[in-house]
């Protein structure tokens, strides 16, 4: 079955997502779907959407520029292994979510020195490094614990990283939105 990344967009973009979302041969990706506002939507995806939706709904409330990039932080942890809400609450602590960057690197990946060609682009390669999938960094990644991940990342530099980035991690999680609601609004 091949995999059509239903929002594989931003929230912004969900007015021209097709009204049934289907695998190969016009199967549905699961046997159990839901349908909501006229899209047809697999448990599967409908989490994805709450996950894009929450970040998207964090960074708008804060005017950060990343807002529309929820879909891209969630498609990158899962296909990485990683927390939905792990790259995106780096972004705040070192960008306040892409206010604050430079080289389209709102993560401040390699001391900010290393450029990207976009935030997708950065999304993905710091993604791949932080689920220890590069050889040349995985001896500091390649772990599922996410406060040493952390603190490899920066916690030798600034003390207590690890726990202002989980606190971050947790009002991601926690930010409230209403599924049925925003996809009745598009």
């Amino acid at each position: 079955m091949a995999f059509i990344p239903l929002l594989a967009m931003s929230a912004l973009e969900l007015n021209t997502v097709p009204s049934v979302i289907v695998g190969d041969n016009n199967t549905a990706n699961t046997t159990e779907e839901v349908v909501t506002n006229g899209f047809q939507l697999t448990d599967v995806e409908k989490d994805r959407l709450e996950k894009a939706l929450k970040i998207n709904t964090y960074f708008h409330e804060r005017s950060m520029p990343l807002f529309g990039h929820g879909m891209q932080f969630v498609l990158v942890a899962e296909k990485y292994g990683l927390p939905y809400d792990l790259l995106p609450a780096i972004a705040v602590r070192e960008s306040s979510g892409g206010k604050n960057y430079i080289n389209n690197n709102p993560f401040g990946w390699g001391s900010a020195k290393i450029p990207f060609s976009d935030f997708n682009e950065a999304i993905e390669v710091v993604g791949k490094n932080l689920a220890g999938a590069n050889p040349r960094t995985a001896r500091y990644y390649a772990t599922p614990d996410v406060k040493k991940k952390l603190y490899y990342y920066n916690g030798t530099v600034i003390k207590g990283y690890e726990d202002q980035v989980i606190a971050i991690m947790n009002k991601i999680d926690k930010t409230s939105i209403d599924i049925d609601v925003e996809l009745a609004s598009k």
